[in-house]
Parts: C-alpha cells; sequence; structure tokens
C-alpha cells in the first residue's frame, strides 16, 4: 500500500529556490508532497510568489511583531499546526523560532556546508562560503538535520560532499552547492514520506528499503 503524501509547511526567508525545487518536482510527480503552507519572515520574500502562484497558503510572519524569540516561535508553529502539517521544512529561514515539544523531530533545515564545520549563527548563504574558501579546505557539502534550539546544532540526517576547486569564487561555489542541496533535502522528504527515518536520540537511522531487503533475502 503506497504511503499519503508528507504534509509540508516552507519556511522561508528570501528567494524560495527551495521551495520552487520542491514545486517543481512535485509536478513531475518525483517528491510526494502537500505543501500546505508556506510562512515568511519577510513580506518582501521573492518566494511568496512561488506559493501564490501554487495557490498555497502563505503567512508573513515577521520577528519584529514579537517580544521574544519564544513568541515568534509560538505563532510559527501554531499555523503550523493549524495547518495539520507533518514536518516543517526550514528553507533558507534566518530567524531563530523555537521549536515546541509536539514538534521535536519533526523540523528540518538545510545548511550549506557539512556540519559542525562552517554552521552557527550568523553562517549562511554567501557567508559560508566564504568561510570555506578562507580557509582553504578541499571539500565542503550539505548537510540536512532536524532542528533543534541552537543554530545547526540538530540531529544529523544527511550529508552529501561537494568539491572546492583552486579558482571557485562564493558565486561559483554556491551555485555548485546548491544542485547538491536540490537533490538531497527532497531525498530526505522522500525517506520521511516512506517511513524509513528514525530518530533515536541524537542518532538517525535511515531503513533499508522493502525492495532491498526483499533482494538481500533472495
Amino acid at each position: 500500500m503506497s504511503r499519503q503524501p508528507l504534509k509540508l509547511a516552507v519556511l522561508i526567508s528570501g528567494g524560495g529556490r527551495t521551495l520552487k525545487n520542491f514545486l517543481d518536482l512535485k509536478a513531475e510527480d518525483r517528491l510526494p508532497v502537500d505543501i500546505r503552507l508556506v510562512v515568511s519572515s519577510n513580506a518582501a520574500a521573492r518566494g511568496l510568489a512561488f506559493a501564490e502562484e501554487a495557490k498555497i497558503s502563505a503567512l508573513v510572519l515577521s520577528r519584529r511583531d514579537y517580544p521574544s524569540d519564544q513568541a515568534y516561535g509560538d505563532a510559527i508553529f501554531a499555523a503550523c499546526r493549524e495547518a495539520g502539517v507533518d514536518y516543517v521544512a526550514m528553507a533558507g529561514f534566518l530567524k531563530l523560532a523555537p521549536v515546541p515539544e509536539d514538534f521535536t523531530g519533526r523540523v528540518l533545515n538545510i545548511h550549506p556546508a557539512l556540519i559542525p564545520a562552517f554552521c552557527g549563527h550568523g553562517m549562511y548563504g554567501h557567508r559560508v562560503h566564504e568561510a570555506v574558501l578562507d580557509a582553504g579546505v578541499k571539500v565542503t557539502g550539505v548537510t540536512v538535520h532536524f532542528v533543534d534550539n541552537q543554530y545547526d546544532a540538530g540531529p544529523i540526517i544527511w550529508q552529501q560532499p561537494v568539491p572546492v576547486f583552486d579558482d571557485d569564487t562564493p558565486e561559483t561555489l554556491g551555485d555548485r552547492v546548491f544542485e547538491v542541496e536540490k537533490e538531497a533535502y527532497p531525498q530526505v522528504l522522500r525517506l520521511l514520506a516512506a517511513g524509513r527515518i528514525q530518530l533515536d536520540g541524537r542518532k538517525v537511522r535511515i531503513a533499508a528499503s522493502k525492495r532491498r531487503e526483499s533482494m538481500v533475502d533472495d
């Protein structure tokens, strides 16, 4: 019996490239998601146009309208709760929104480096790629992780490496990293929709597919 699509809320702050990737893959029947809500921290976020075009409910919740991070997080997750989502996918969301207990293990983020390197408060976008180039490392990558209440500190679900070339700029490296992000984040969502990801404390286990198990049995 096939599983139902993953009911998803997507949190954005800017251009919405990741949201657009999700929508494109869904339209091609390559991503089993039902995006029920988009929340933006920025009324000018270009990603809101993608939500409007796809006829997805969208909210703008600005951090400045709330007295604390906790109050801000409460408002965001109240909206997600009302939308009846299974998971929340942060996609270029730049504000701290504390995760309530009922959403523990249900909030995801993607970071454009191999955590625990080049991560933490203030490390996002081109700042990450600039730091990678300044450090002279030869490999960077992407990390999909569960979100806790610290920046880039939640349990790691999935990582993929990306080479760093001698002639890279933050722009060229960022473009190459994003191409891998477009593969990695959807793959994690597919695994979640298939019920194959298990969170055990700080450890994330990915169960073998039924097809692979049957091949081993044969």
